[in-house]
């Protein structure tokens, strides 16, 4: 899930190809359909991400009451308004009537505070939680930025490779001298730890496909500290696209996407992606790898295409593919982001299908 800002953008206006009343307003990559004439190119405007949840009195005086996501109909959710894929809202909110959109923007500014705006957090179902403690030692994962809000992450030609992105749950696995640690994203986000059970599914992924085996080669591989390996874990019950794996007592799914480490001084490095599959594949204990769909020079058309179809994970091609992670081969930092060089590219099928699940 990416970081939740709201701010001011700079608006290229479309034609909608299939609603005279309608046009698209696009920001980065993303279009939001808006009606015709609020805008001309090169307006600025504000501009609110999927995943937000909206109060009331904004959502009223947007004219959006009834029309959003979720139980409560205030949550932000890509749709499709007369064939056109519309993520996230374009508005300029009376709050923010005497704002000077263009400098907020020059100055970063986010607006999620003043408008009362928040992020949704997914609800955690009961095979996936359990009891936590507190755990420092943990090795973090973070938030995935979409490529289509910061189109500049990667420059043209960049080698780079691209994961199909698995719809499951992350697990976040981290070795220690004094003992392992696993977590979810949501608990790890808050350094907590799931206390050891057979009944939970992330410590019953992690003992079934034999991590800390794992872990402890790579420790004397790195000569690390700490060593932490992240893993989608998915099949029937974790979400809607199980990917032919099952469920209850059965083994549940799981593949490797990133794998870190650190030494004494506690310095935090990542396995390069173009070596990733070589490391894992070289050790006595196969872990499950995430499909690699593609590695070369950065062609953002082209995996903005590759995001869509059908997945790879099953060998049966039995759900619509989620998307796509894309590094660069050589791990970086990102002065776009701020963070890691890392992004995600997220297929429209996945992004409008019925009956989704987004537990975390």
């Amino acid at each position: 899930m990416s970081t939740l800002r709201v701010t001011a953008e700079r608006l290229t206006i479309h034609t909608h190809p299939n609603a005279d009343a309608l046009e698209l307003a696009q920001v980065g990559l993303y279009r939001a359909v808006v009606a015709k004439g609020v805008y001309q190119d090169g307006d600025w405007a504000v501009y609110i991400p999927e995943q937000a949840v909206l109060p009331a009195g904004l959502i009223d005086e947007l004219g959006l009451t009834g029309r959003l996501a979720g139980a409560d109909k205030n949550r932000v959710k890509a749709i499709r308004l007369r064939g056109e894929l519309s993520q996230g809202i374009v508005c300029r909110p009376l709050a923010l009537a005497a704002t000077d959109l263009a400098a907020a923007h020059a100055d970063g500014r986010d607006f999620a505070d003043d408008l009362g705006i928040v992020k949704w957090v997914p609800p955690i179902p009961v095979h996936m939680s359990g009891d936590v403690v507190a755990a420092p030692d943990l090795l973090p994962w973070l938030d995935i930025e979409n490529i289509k809000r910061y189109p500049a992450l990667f420059a043209p030609g960049e080698q780079v490779v691209a994961t199909e992105k698995i719809h499951g749950t992350a697990c976040l696995y981290t070795r220690t001298p004094d003992g392992d640690f696993v977590s979810s994203k949501g608990f790890g986000a808050k350094s907590l730890s799931l206390v050891r059970s057979e009944r939970n599914l992330y410590w019953r992924a992690v003992l079934g496909h034999r991590v800390p085996e794992a872990a402890a080669k790579l420790a004397a591989i790195f000569g690390a500290e700490r060593v932490g390996i992240f893993g989608e874990v998915y099949g029937q019950g974790v979400q809607d696209l199980p990917y032919g794996a099952k469920g209850g007592a059965e083994l549940p799914g799981y593949a490797v996407f990133d794998v870190s480490f650190s030494d004494a001084s506690g310095a935090l490095r990542w396995v390069d992606a173009e070596d990733l599959p070589d490391v894992l594949g070289g050790l006595s204990v196969r872990l499950p790898v995430v499909p690699r769909l593609y590695a070369g020079p950065y062609d953002e058309a082209a995996l903005v295409a590759l995001a869509e179809g059908r997945e790879t994970v099953s060998g049966t091609a039995a759900h619509l593919r989620e998307g796509l992670v894309v590094r660069p081969a050589r791990e970086r930092r990102s002065d776009v982001t701020g963070t890691r060089a890392i992004g995600k590219l997220v297929s429209e099928g996945y992004l409008t299908r019925k009956g989704g699940t987004e537990y975390e």
